[in-house]
């Protein structure tokens, strides 16, 4: 058993539906937000389907922005085929391949969606787009941060991805469909939820062992052309299937917007139950804190 003294530091969340809503200045605030923006029409998830290659061609390709990205990425990279990949790093489903992201360009695809997502509903927006693009650009960063494990942190960006027709490559902007964040935390000394507001030492203890390890899901979000086809729900069987294999987590949190009720749907059909100790503190933020023993 090993332990480290570490700063206690505060447990941050990015409101789930109020981002949209800020201006620029708490835009930039803003790193990641632990959201998962679903179609509004939609009153339930859909279940995968096996789609055929020609419904998979015929998806739209999400609109990505190249005009204000990173000058060093390649946007007519081709994707890797499923058998330049690990078999156990990958979860088929349908005609789809849930998977870790490994290249800038997949992280870049996997930021705008998390964009577009956010501000779907403001097109007419006169701003939107630099919004979008900000965003984008601040959570690229911010994913190759967490994944390259600087900071301490031990992080997977999480992708779906259309598979390939044939021995066929696909560019890597037309293939990601779907992504979200799966973080490897560890509890506070006193803590027994995530975020929990107890008095602690300045200086205390994790212990990164047991118990005080968890698995932690956000940033959920589906190209809004490919929804209701199970892609959502699959890659967070991935994610949790990552976070016990790879991490030996027994709990994996999430939070969710008080006002989303198809996400809660979601959750509640995976497994996942209230952490009622954790209600009263984010009336502010109008979240609830999910958990899901695995």
């Amino acid at each position: 058993m090993s332990t480290m003294s570490v700063h206690r530091t505060r447990f941050l969340r990015a409101p789930e539906l109020g981002l949209r809503h800020r201006t620029p200045r708490h835009v930039r605030r803003l790193a990641v937000s632990r959201a998962m923006k679903m179609d509004s029409q939609s009153s339930h998830m859909g279940k995968v389907e096996e789609l055929s290659v020609q419904n998979i061609a015929a998806l739209p390709t999400p609109q990505i922005d190249m005009t204000k990205s990173p000058s060093n990425l390649q946007f007519n990279r081709q994707q890797q085929l499923d058998w330049e990949l690990s078999r156990e790093n990958v979860y088929k489903f349908g005609q789809f391949v849930a998977r870790e992201a490994l290249l800038d360009e997949e992280y870049w695809t996997a930021a705008w969606l998390r964009a577009e997502s956010h501000w779907e509903d403001r097109a007419n927006d006169r701003y939107a787009d630099n919004y979008k693009r900000k965003f984008a650009e601040q959570e690229f960063n911010a994913i190759k941060r967490r994944c390259r494990g600087q900071n301490g942190q031990k992080c997977m960006c999480i992708v779906a991805v259309k598979k390939e027709h044939g021995n066929g490559k696909q560019m890597i902007l037309k293939s990601i469909v779907g992504t979200l964040d799966l973080s490897i935390q560890y509890l506070l000394h006193g803590e027994t939820f995530p975020g929990e507001r107890v008095r602690v030492p300045l200086f205390c203890h994790i212990n990164e062992a047991g118990p005080t390890r968890y698995g932690y899901i956000g940033n959920l979000c589906v190209a809004k052309s490919a929804r209701r086809r199970g892609i959502g729900s699959s890659m967070m069987s991935f994610a949790l299937e990552s976070a016990k294999r790879t991490a030996g987590a027994e709990q994996v949190y999430v939070h969710v917007h008080r006002d989303n009720g198809p996400a809660q749907e979601l959750y509640a059909k995976m497994g996942f139950k209230m952490v009622e100790q954790a209600a009263a503190q984010l009336v502010e933020e109008r979240t609830y804190l999910l958990c899901l023993e695995i």
